[in-house]
Formats: structure tokens, C-alpha cells, sequence
């Protein structure tokens, strides 16, 4: 019934999805990757049922920044046989406090609350219940007023992604917003979204998930949090990422391997991080805080690393018929810029991500049809 996880974990309270399995997450002592890891982009309740009622207990749990209003509640998205059909949110929940300036964080417990979709068509119908891509949400208990059975089994082709906070849905509306589910519902394909915000840094146990999660066509996006990370030289950089494509290689000997460099984001085409929020004009955005004459000695930016993408996509193809490479900027580039700016000058909006979804479903997932 659970779609799009790793693992489920049984807690206290009842089920929490994960994106990454306990043997990953005990390899990674980061709070930021624990923290994304758990929020469930791209993760979905999917049954079949005659039910013109549906209730979900959850307990959420909400992220809010010193300095920065709140954020809404994060949305969850029920489709009714691929349509969008409603969309609620949860009330209660605990408020996880972080201090972006000193890493500080504490958090404020709060009850469990219920979701209820009520007046659905009659009828057996598919339903998809896409929980919050921003909040982590534990699953309580689901009631129906008629019974549910199991969705048939699998029949779309399966899409395994890893990327930044851009994929894990950063600033888009609702779960079904994020570009990742726009470009898997227009190819008709099935989504696992390994997306995780400031997580996607070349690390070997996420390479190890992915070549162990079958799939029939793999995605990395590379490069942004590597830049505003500041966490690697352009000597390291190139074996990591060959590293990284090997242990997927393992276990996916000839599927399909799209490498995708970053898309368009000006404070970092040419400026090597680390990056640092900026308060400046009363809200949050974020700023570049290298010198550029430093990637002389190595340092990365986001032109840099697209050339050396390439060049290893170029180098391995030789032998890799299978392995493809996207500039990012053909998602989202220079001409874009102009009419949908970066918000925070480093994350899409949610028209952004409409733009990125349907573009990566015409030049990314076309690949499963090659």
C-alpha cells in the first residue's frame, strides 16, 4: 500500500516511512540528511476501494526557521484515478525549531491529528494518497466506510531518482508539485524519489540503496550541493562521481543511467560556495560566499562541474551504451530566468518545477522508450 519508500519503520505511534534503510541512515552522523530523509517526497498510500470516505491519523512534524514566518502545513494530495481530486492538511503535530546561524534545534511535541476526505465519487476506484514532500508525517491509522484492497500489481515502468532539495520539492505547492511527480504522471511512469535537501553529496550508501532498489531507469542529479556545500575540490570531485556510477553499475549493469548536471542558478554559476542565507531584505534568500579566483586552486562551481560531467559521461559512454547525459540548464536556463526568477535565488517556485517536470518527461524519461 505504501509506495515510494525504502523502509517502514514501526514507532511508538505507528508507521514512518523512510528514504533511505536503517543500514544507510547509521552510516551518516549529518542532521540535515536525517531530517530529509524522513520527509516523504514522492512517498504514496495507493488501494483501491468504494469508499465515499477516507480518514488518515497522522502525527506530523513541521520544520520552522529562526527569523523566517512559518511555512503552511504541508499538503497531502489525494488522486482519484490519476486525477487530483482534494488536497488538506493536518492540524497538531510537533515543530522541529532550527537555527540556520548556529545549527541549533529543539523541538515542541503536539498531538497527532486527522485528515477526512469526504462526498468521493461511488464507485471502485484507484486512489493515490501522496503524503507532505516538507513535513515528516508518521501513519497512524487509515479508516474507510468500505473495504480497501490491494492496487494491482505493478505495471508502469519504475524510475529510481537522487538529487538536491530541488528534487526533494523545495518551495512547490504540494507533493504532486514537485517536478519528479509532474515528469513520472505525464511519462506514465512509477516514481521512487531519493531527492533529499542538501543531501546530494556523492555519498557511497546512497549509491549502495540505489543499486540494490530495482528500477528500470535511474536519474542523478549532480552538482548544486556540492557547490554550496564547498564540501569537495575538483581533483576528488571526478572520482567520486565515477565512485558513485560504479556501485549503481553493480546492480544495474545496463539500465538506463542519466546523469544530470545542475540547472541554472546565477549565484553559483561562477562563484564557489559555501552558500549562507541572507536577511538583507527581510526575507530569506541566499548568497554566494566564495571568491571566484579560487577555482583556480579547484574549488567548484557550477560551470566547472557541468564540464567535468560531461567529460565523464563522454569517457564512460565509450563502454556504457546505456549512460546518458542532460545539462540541466535545459531544464531550466538562461532564458528562462527573465519570466521565472529563483525566489530565494537557489530553489524554484512552484511554476519552476511545473517547467523542470514537463521538460525532464520529454528529454529525461524518454529514455525508457529508447
Amino acid at each position: 500500500m505504501v509506495r515510494g519508500a525504502i523502509e517502514l519503520e514501526h514507532t511508538g505511534h505507528g508507521v514512518l516511512p523512510h528514504r533511505l534503510p536503517a543500514w544507510a541512515r547509521a552510516q551518516c552522523a549529518d542532521p540535515q540528511l536525517a531530517m530529509v530523509e524522513v520527509q516523504p517526497s514522492g512517498v504514496r498510500l495507493v488501494f483501491r476501494t468504494g469508499a465515499t470516505m477516507i480518514e488518515l491519523d497522522a502525527l506530523a512534524t513541521r520544520r520552522v526557521y529562526a527569523g523566517v514566518p512559518p511555512r503552511p502545513p504541508g499538503i497531502y494530495d489525494l488522486c482519484i484515478d490519476g486525477r487530483l481530486a482534494a488536497q488538506t492538511s493536518l492540524d497538531g503535530g510537533n515543530i522541529l525549531h532550527i537555527d540556520m546561524a548556529t545549527g541549533a534545534t529543539s523541538i515542541e511535541t503536539g498531538p497527532a491529528g486527522t485528515l477526512r476526505f469526504a462526498d468521493l465519487p461511488a464507485g471502485m476506484k484507484q486512489i493515490e494518497l501522496w503524503l507532505p514532500h516538507n513535513e515528516v508525517s508518521e501513519l497512524i491509522a487509515l479508516r474507510t466506510n468500505a473495504p480497501v484492497e490491494a492496487s494491482a500489481a505493478r505495471r508502469a515502468p519504475l524510475w529510481l531518482h537522487h538529487g538536491s532539495s530541488i528534487s526533494h520539492g523545495s518551495d512547490a505547492a504540494s507533493p504532486t508539485g514537485i517536478w519528479p511527480v509532474i515528469a513520472a504522471t505525464l511519462a506514465g511512469v512509477e516514481l521512487v524519489n531519493l531527492g533529499f535537501g542538501g543531501g546530494a553529496l556523492l555519498d557511497p550508501f546512497v549509491a549502495r540503496v540505489m543499486r540494490d532498489t530495482p528500477a528500470d531507469l535511474i536519474s542523478v542529479k549532480i552538482g548544486i550541493n556540492l557547490v554550496n556545500a564547498d564540501l569537495m575540490r575538483l581533483r576528488a570531485f571526478g572520482p567520486a562521481v565515477h565512485g558513485f556510477l560504479d556501485r549503481i553499475r553493480d546492480g544495474h549493469p545496463v539500465t538506463p543511467l542519466l546523469v544530470v548536471s545542475p540547472i541554472l542558478c546565477p549565484i553559483h554559476e561562477d562563484t564557489p560556495g559555501p552558500v549562507a542565507p541572507d536577511f538583507a531584505e527581510g526575507q530569506l534568500r541566499f548568497r554566494a560566499t566564495g571568491d571566484p579566483a579560487d577555482v583556480a586552486s579547484g574549488k567548484l562551481t557550477l560551470a566547472v562541474i557541468r564540464d567535468a560531467l560531461a567529460q565523464i559521461v563522454e569517457q564512460r559512454a565509450a563502454s556504457d551504451r546505456n549512460i546518458h547525459y542532460l545539462d540541466g540548464r535545459d531544464l531550466y536556463g538562461v532564458a528562462d530566468q527573465a519570466a521565472l526568477p529563483l525566489p530565494d535565488r537557489l530553489h524554484p517556485d512552484a511554476a519552476t518545477h511545473r517547467l523542470i517536470g514537463e521538460r525532464f518527461a520529454k528529454l529525461g524519461l524518454g529514455l525508457i522508450n529508447r
